[in-house]
């Protein structure tokens, strides 16, 4: 079995379109997982929606912007609190809503909010050797959060994936790939296939082998036109456009960055 995974999408057609030919490059996949962040914080959230949900044998759970634009009063920070005790941070929390209104927008007219909506936190089972898989966005039992970062040191993450019930968990989020061994349990990041934090701007997915002698996995790095996701964003009129020009350009990069 081979599998494709991926996280961190973020309406990003473009970028999506550019894996998926990847994959069907080097000779398809037998099966799909997908970690969350499929349509906000992007250009094209119905497009990457439509897209994902085409392909065959696949699996989904929700991300933290899955759950953002479902539920109400939820919203990525600034919290209001803190837009109290800091003013300026208000224009910042009313973009970051303005944002999550237009997606929200998007999928509802075309028909997606149930389904988005309808998302689990996690998806398990047993690759053909039977080792447990956890997929979740940002860490057991969690959309959200700090997640599992390269910056977490050994007893971080024991603590975090303690009693997760897995021998390889799957996750996203940060936008920053990582692979490691904590007392018998292997947690990847994905990375992210839009928005990255890091210097190296391509997509960023994993390829997952398996059979009944045992796994294997390898991070896939794929390049795309990101100034034709560039013009996208400003022909649909998203009203957040700068935000998301600087993810393409990488401005947002991170002074931390994974060593793979």
């Amino acid at each position: 079995m081979r599998y494709a995974i991926l996280s961190d999408i973020h309406g990003n057609s473009i970028a999506l379109d550019a894996v998926l030919e990847h994959i069907e490059t080097i000779g398809g996949v037998d099966g799909w997982c997908f970690v969350g962040d499929y349509a906000a914080i992007g250009y094209d959230p119905v497009g990457v929606l439509e897209r994902i949900t085409r392909l065959p044998n696949a699996v989904y759970v929700r991300g933290n912007t899955e759950r953002y634009i479902t539920r109400k009063n939820t919203l990525p920070p600034p919290s209001e609190e803190e837009c109290r005790q800091n003013p300026d941070l208000i224009p910042i929390r009313v973009e970051v809503a303005t944002g999550m209104a237009w997606t929200q927008g998007m999928i509802t007219a075309a028909g997606w909010y149930e389904w988005v909506a309808r998302l689990p936190l996690e998806v398990r089972f047993l690759l053909p050797d039977g080792k447990r898989v956890l997929l979740v966005h940002a860490a057991p039992g969690a959309d959200d959060g700090e997640g599992i970062a390269i910056h977490h040191r050994d007893d971080d993450l024991r603590r975090i994936l303690h009693g997760c019930g897995a021998d390889l968990v799957f996750v996203g989020h940060t936008h920053i790939a990582l692979d490691k061994t904590i007392d018998g349990v292997r947690v990847v990041n994905l990375g992210s296939i839009s928005n990255p934090l890091t210097t190296d701007l391509r997509a960023s997915y994993v390829l997952l082998e398996s059979s009944t002698a045992g796994y294997k996995l390898a991070f896939q790095r794929v390049d795309y036109d990101r100034e034709a996701a560039i013009q996208r964003i400003q022909a649909v009129r998203h009203p957040a456009p700068d935000y998301l020009i600087d993810y393409m350009r990488g401005k947002n990069v991170k002074p931390t960055i994974s060593k793979e």
